[in-house]
């Protein structure tokens, strides 16, 4: 039961825990003291009914004394009543006066007894009047104490409201700045002229905007580092390209090409990061027939050697025969003509060098073929490889890092760039590895009304 109602409150949000154990401490609080007060009424109650049955007693004992018999209209008055409870007969039969309270049963009521003689002379009053009355007094203090508890658990709530809003604000705005919005602050107000107080929540909003800008400024001062040893490579680099093309044909010329050429690369890899970091890239978005666009862009790759297979699923399920083509090749013109695409709206520069890195990953750490499929708006790369490591899928790609040895060596720019570009265009890739192995690269495209003019050559996009 105690495990059952703790993992019921765990959970609860903190304004609601906040609330309940409020409630609860007051309704203890208010249980308590409606028992005391109970107890203290009934004390006054049966005091004063048994100082009225003494007081009556004297006065029966006084007639009796003077007449031999009790008042015949005093109907509680008698000598040796049958109804006098015991523990009242023998203590007046031991020569004691004394009272009796009779409140639990149905007919509560308070007698007292003396010894006159041999005899026991006793008085009974009835005490339903008083019965009663403190079961209205006790029907009010359950009143009373249910509405301090509700307004003691509104005020709780009240309270536990902000706080709960302002450490939610907290943990949206971590979760902005974990998702790459270091511009993200809290901006907690604090009172005119306090800068440290008691504010357990200004001081976590406090700390995290402090990270937050810490770590923005750490991130920026190696996003420039970044590009400017880029940029400060482009020149030498340049001359080094030039000065290895005036080399004399020979095997140790086309290393030296080779190794310029890599370099190159990767200084334009690292600009085009730097640029990405630092959201200066405007897309120039228009809408294109995703499937054309595609097969153009897997064909100005210049695969010739049969190893990435092109398969337009959109076409497949329109045109004849499907188009199931290598990239080398291109459809008939009785294929295009029955060939119905979906048009997206994207900016083909920029879709061109995310497929074109996503298969060339592919081809570098997958092994064997590489398929690039089209169904709507999804393109598909995908190898038969081993497949993306764990740590890639968990935490996404990391620059200059490739995740795993199986799957080669390499500057773990690519998929960098492509999830940077994506983000441009506003695309979406996802990674994942195929139930029967190898690399699975999805890009999500944004769907858009097919243009009323004849769609552009998809080689002239």
């Amino acid at each position: 039961m105690a495990r059952g109602a703790r993992a019921a409150l765990n959970g609860l949000g903190l304004r609601w825990k906040i609330t309940a154990l409020l409630a609860a401490g007051c309704a203890v609080v208010a249980v308590a003291i409606g028992v005391l007060i109970h107890y203290a009424r009934l004390d006054q109650v049966s005091d004063n009914a048994r100082a009225g049955a003494v007081a009556q007693l004297v006065r029966v004992r006084q007639l009796y004394e003077l007449t031999g018999q009790v008042d015949q209209d005093d109907m509680g008055a008698a000598v040796d009543s049958p109804d006098l409870p015991k523990p009242l007969r023998d203590a007046a039969l031991a020569g004691q006066r004394t009272t009796y309270l009779d409140m639990g049963s149905g007919d509560p009521c308070v007698w007292a007894a003396r010894p006159v003689g041999d005899q026991v002379l006793s008085v009974r009053e009835s005490l339903r009047e008083q019965a009663d009355e403190m079961a209205e007094f006790d029907q009010q203090l359950i009143v009373s104490g249910a509405g301090v508890v509700g307004l003691a658990a509104l005020g709780g709530a009240g309270l536990s409201s902000r706080l709960s809003r302002e450490l939610r604000t907290a943990a949206a705005t971590a979760r902005r700045i974990s998702q790459g919005d270091l511009d993200a602050r809290i901006d907690h107000p604090r009172p005119p002229g306090v800068r440290h107080g008691k504010d357990e929540v200004a001081e976590l909003a406090t700390a995290v905007d402090t990270m937050a800008a810490s770590l923005q400024q750490r991130l920026e001062a190696e996003q420039r580092f970044t590009a400017d040893v880029a940029h400060e490579l482009r020149t030498p680099l340049t001359g080094l390209h030039t000065a290895a093309e005036l080399l004399p044909p020979s095997r140790p010329t086309e290393l030296v090409r080779d190794r310029v050429h890599a370099l190159r690369t990767l200084t334009e890899d690292l600009l085009e990061v730097a640029r990405l970091d630092a959201e200066v890239e405007k897309p120039d978005l228009d809408v294109h027939p995703l499937g054309r666009l595609v097969e153009g862009i897997v064909q100005r790759a210049g695969y010739d050697d049969g190893t990435v297979r092109f398969t337009d699923r959109n076409a497949e399920g329109r045109a004849d025969g499907g188009t199931d083509r290598d990239a080398g090749r291109s459809g008939s013109a009785e294929d295009a003509g029955n060939t119905e695409d979906v048009f997206v709206r994207t900016d083909a520069r920029r879709l061109e060098r995310i497929l074109a890195n996503l298969v060339a990953n592919a081809r570098k750490h997958g092994g064997g073929s590489v398929d690039v499929r089209v169904r709507g708006t999804r393109v598909t790369v995908a190898d038969h490889g081993p497949g993306f490591p764990e740590r890639l899928l968990e935490d996404g790609p990391q620059r200059f890092q490739t995740g795993a040895r199986e799957r080669g060596q390499g500057t773990g720019l690519g998929l960098t760039i492509a999830l940077g570009q994506a983000q441009v265009i506003g695309a979406r890739v996802d990674l994942s590895n195929a139930e029967d192995g190898g690399a699975v690269a999805v890009v999500h495209l944004p769907t858009a009304r097919p243009p009323r003019s004849a769609p552009v050559d998809p080689e002239a996009a």
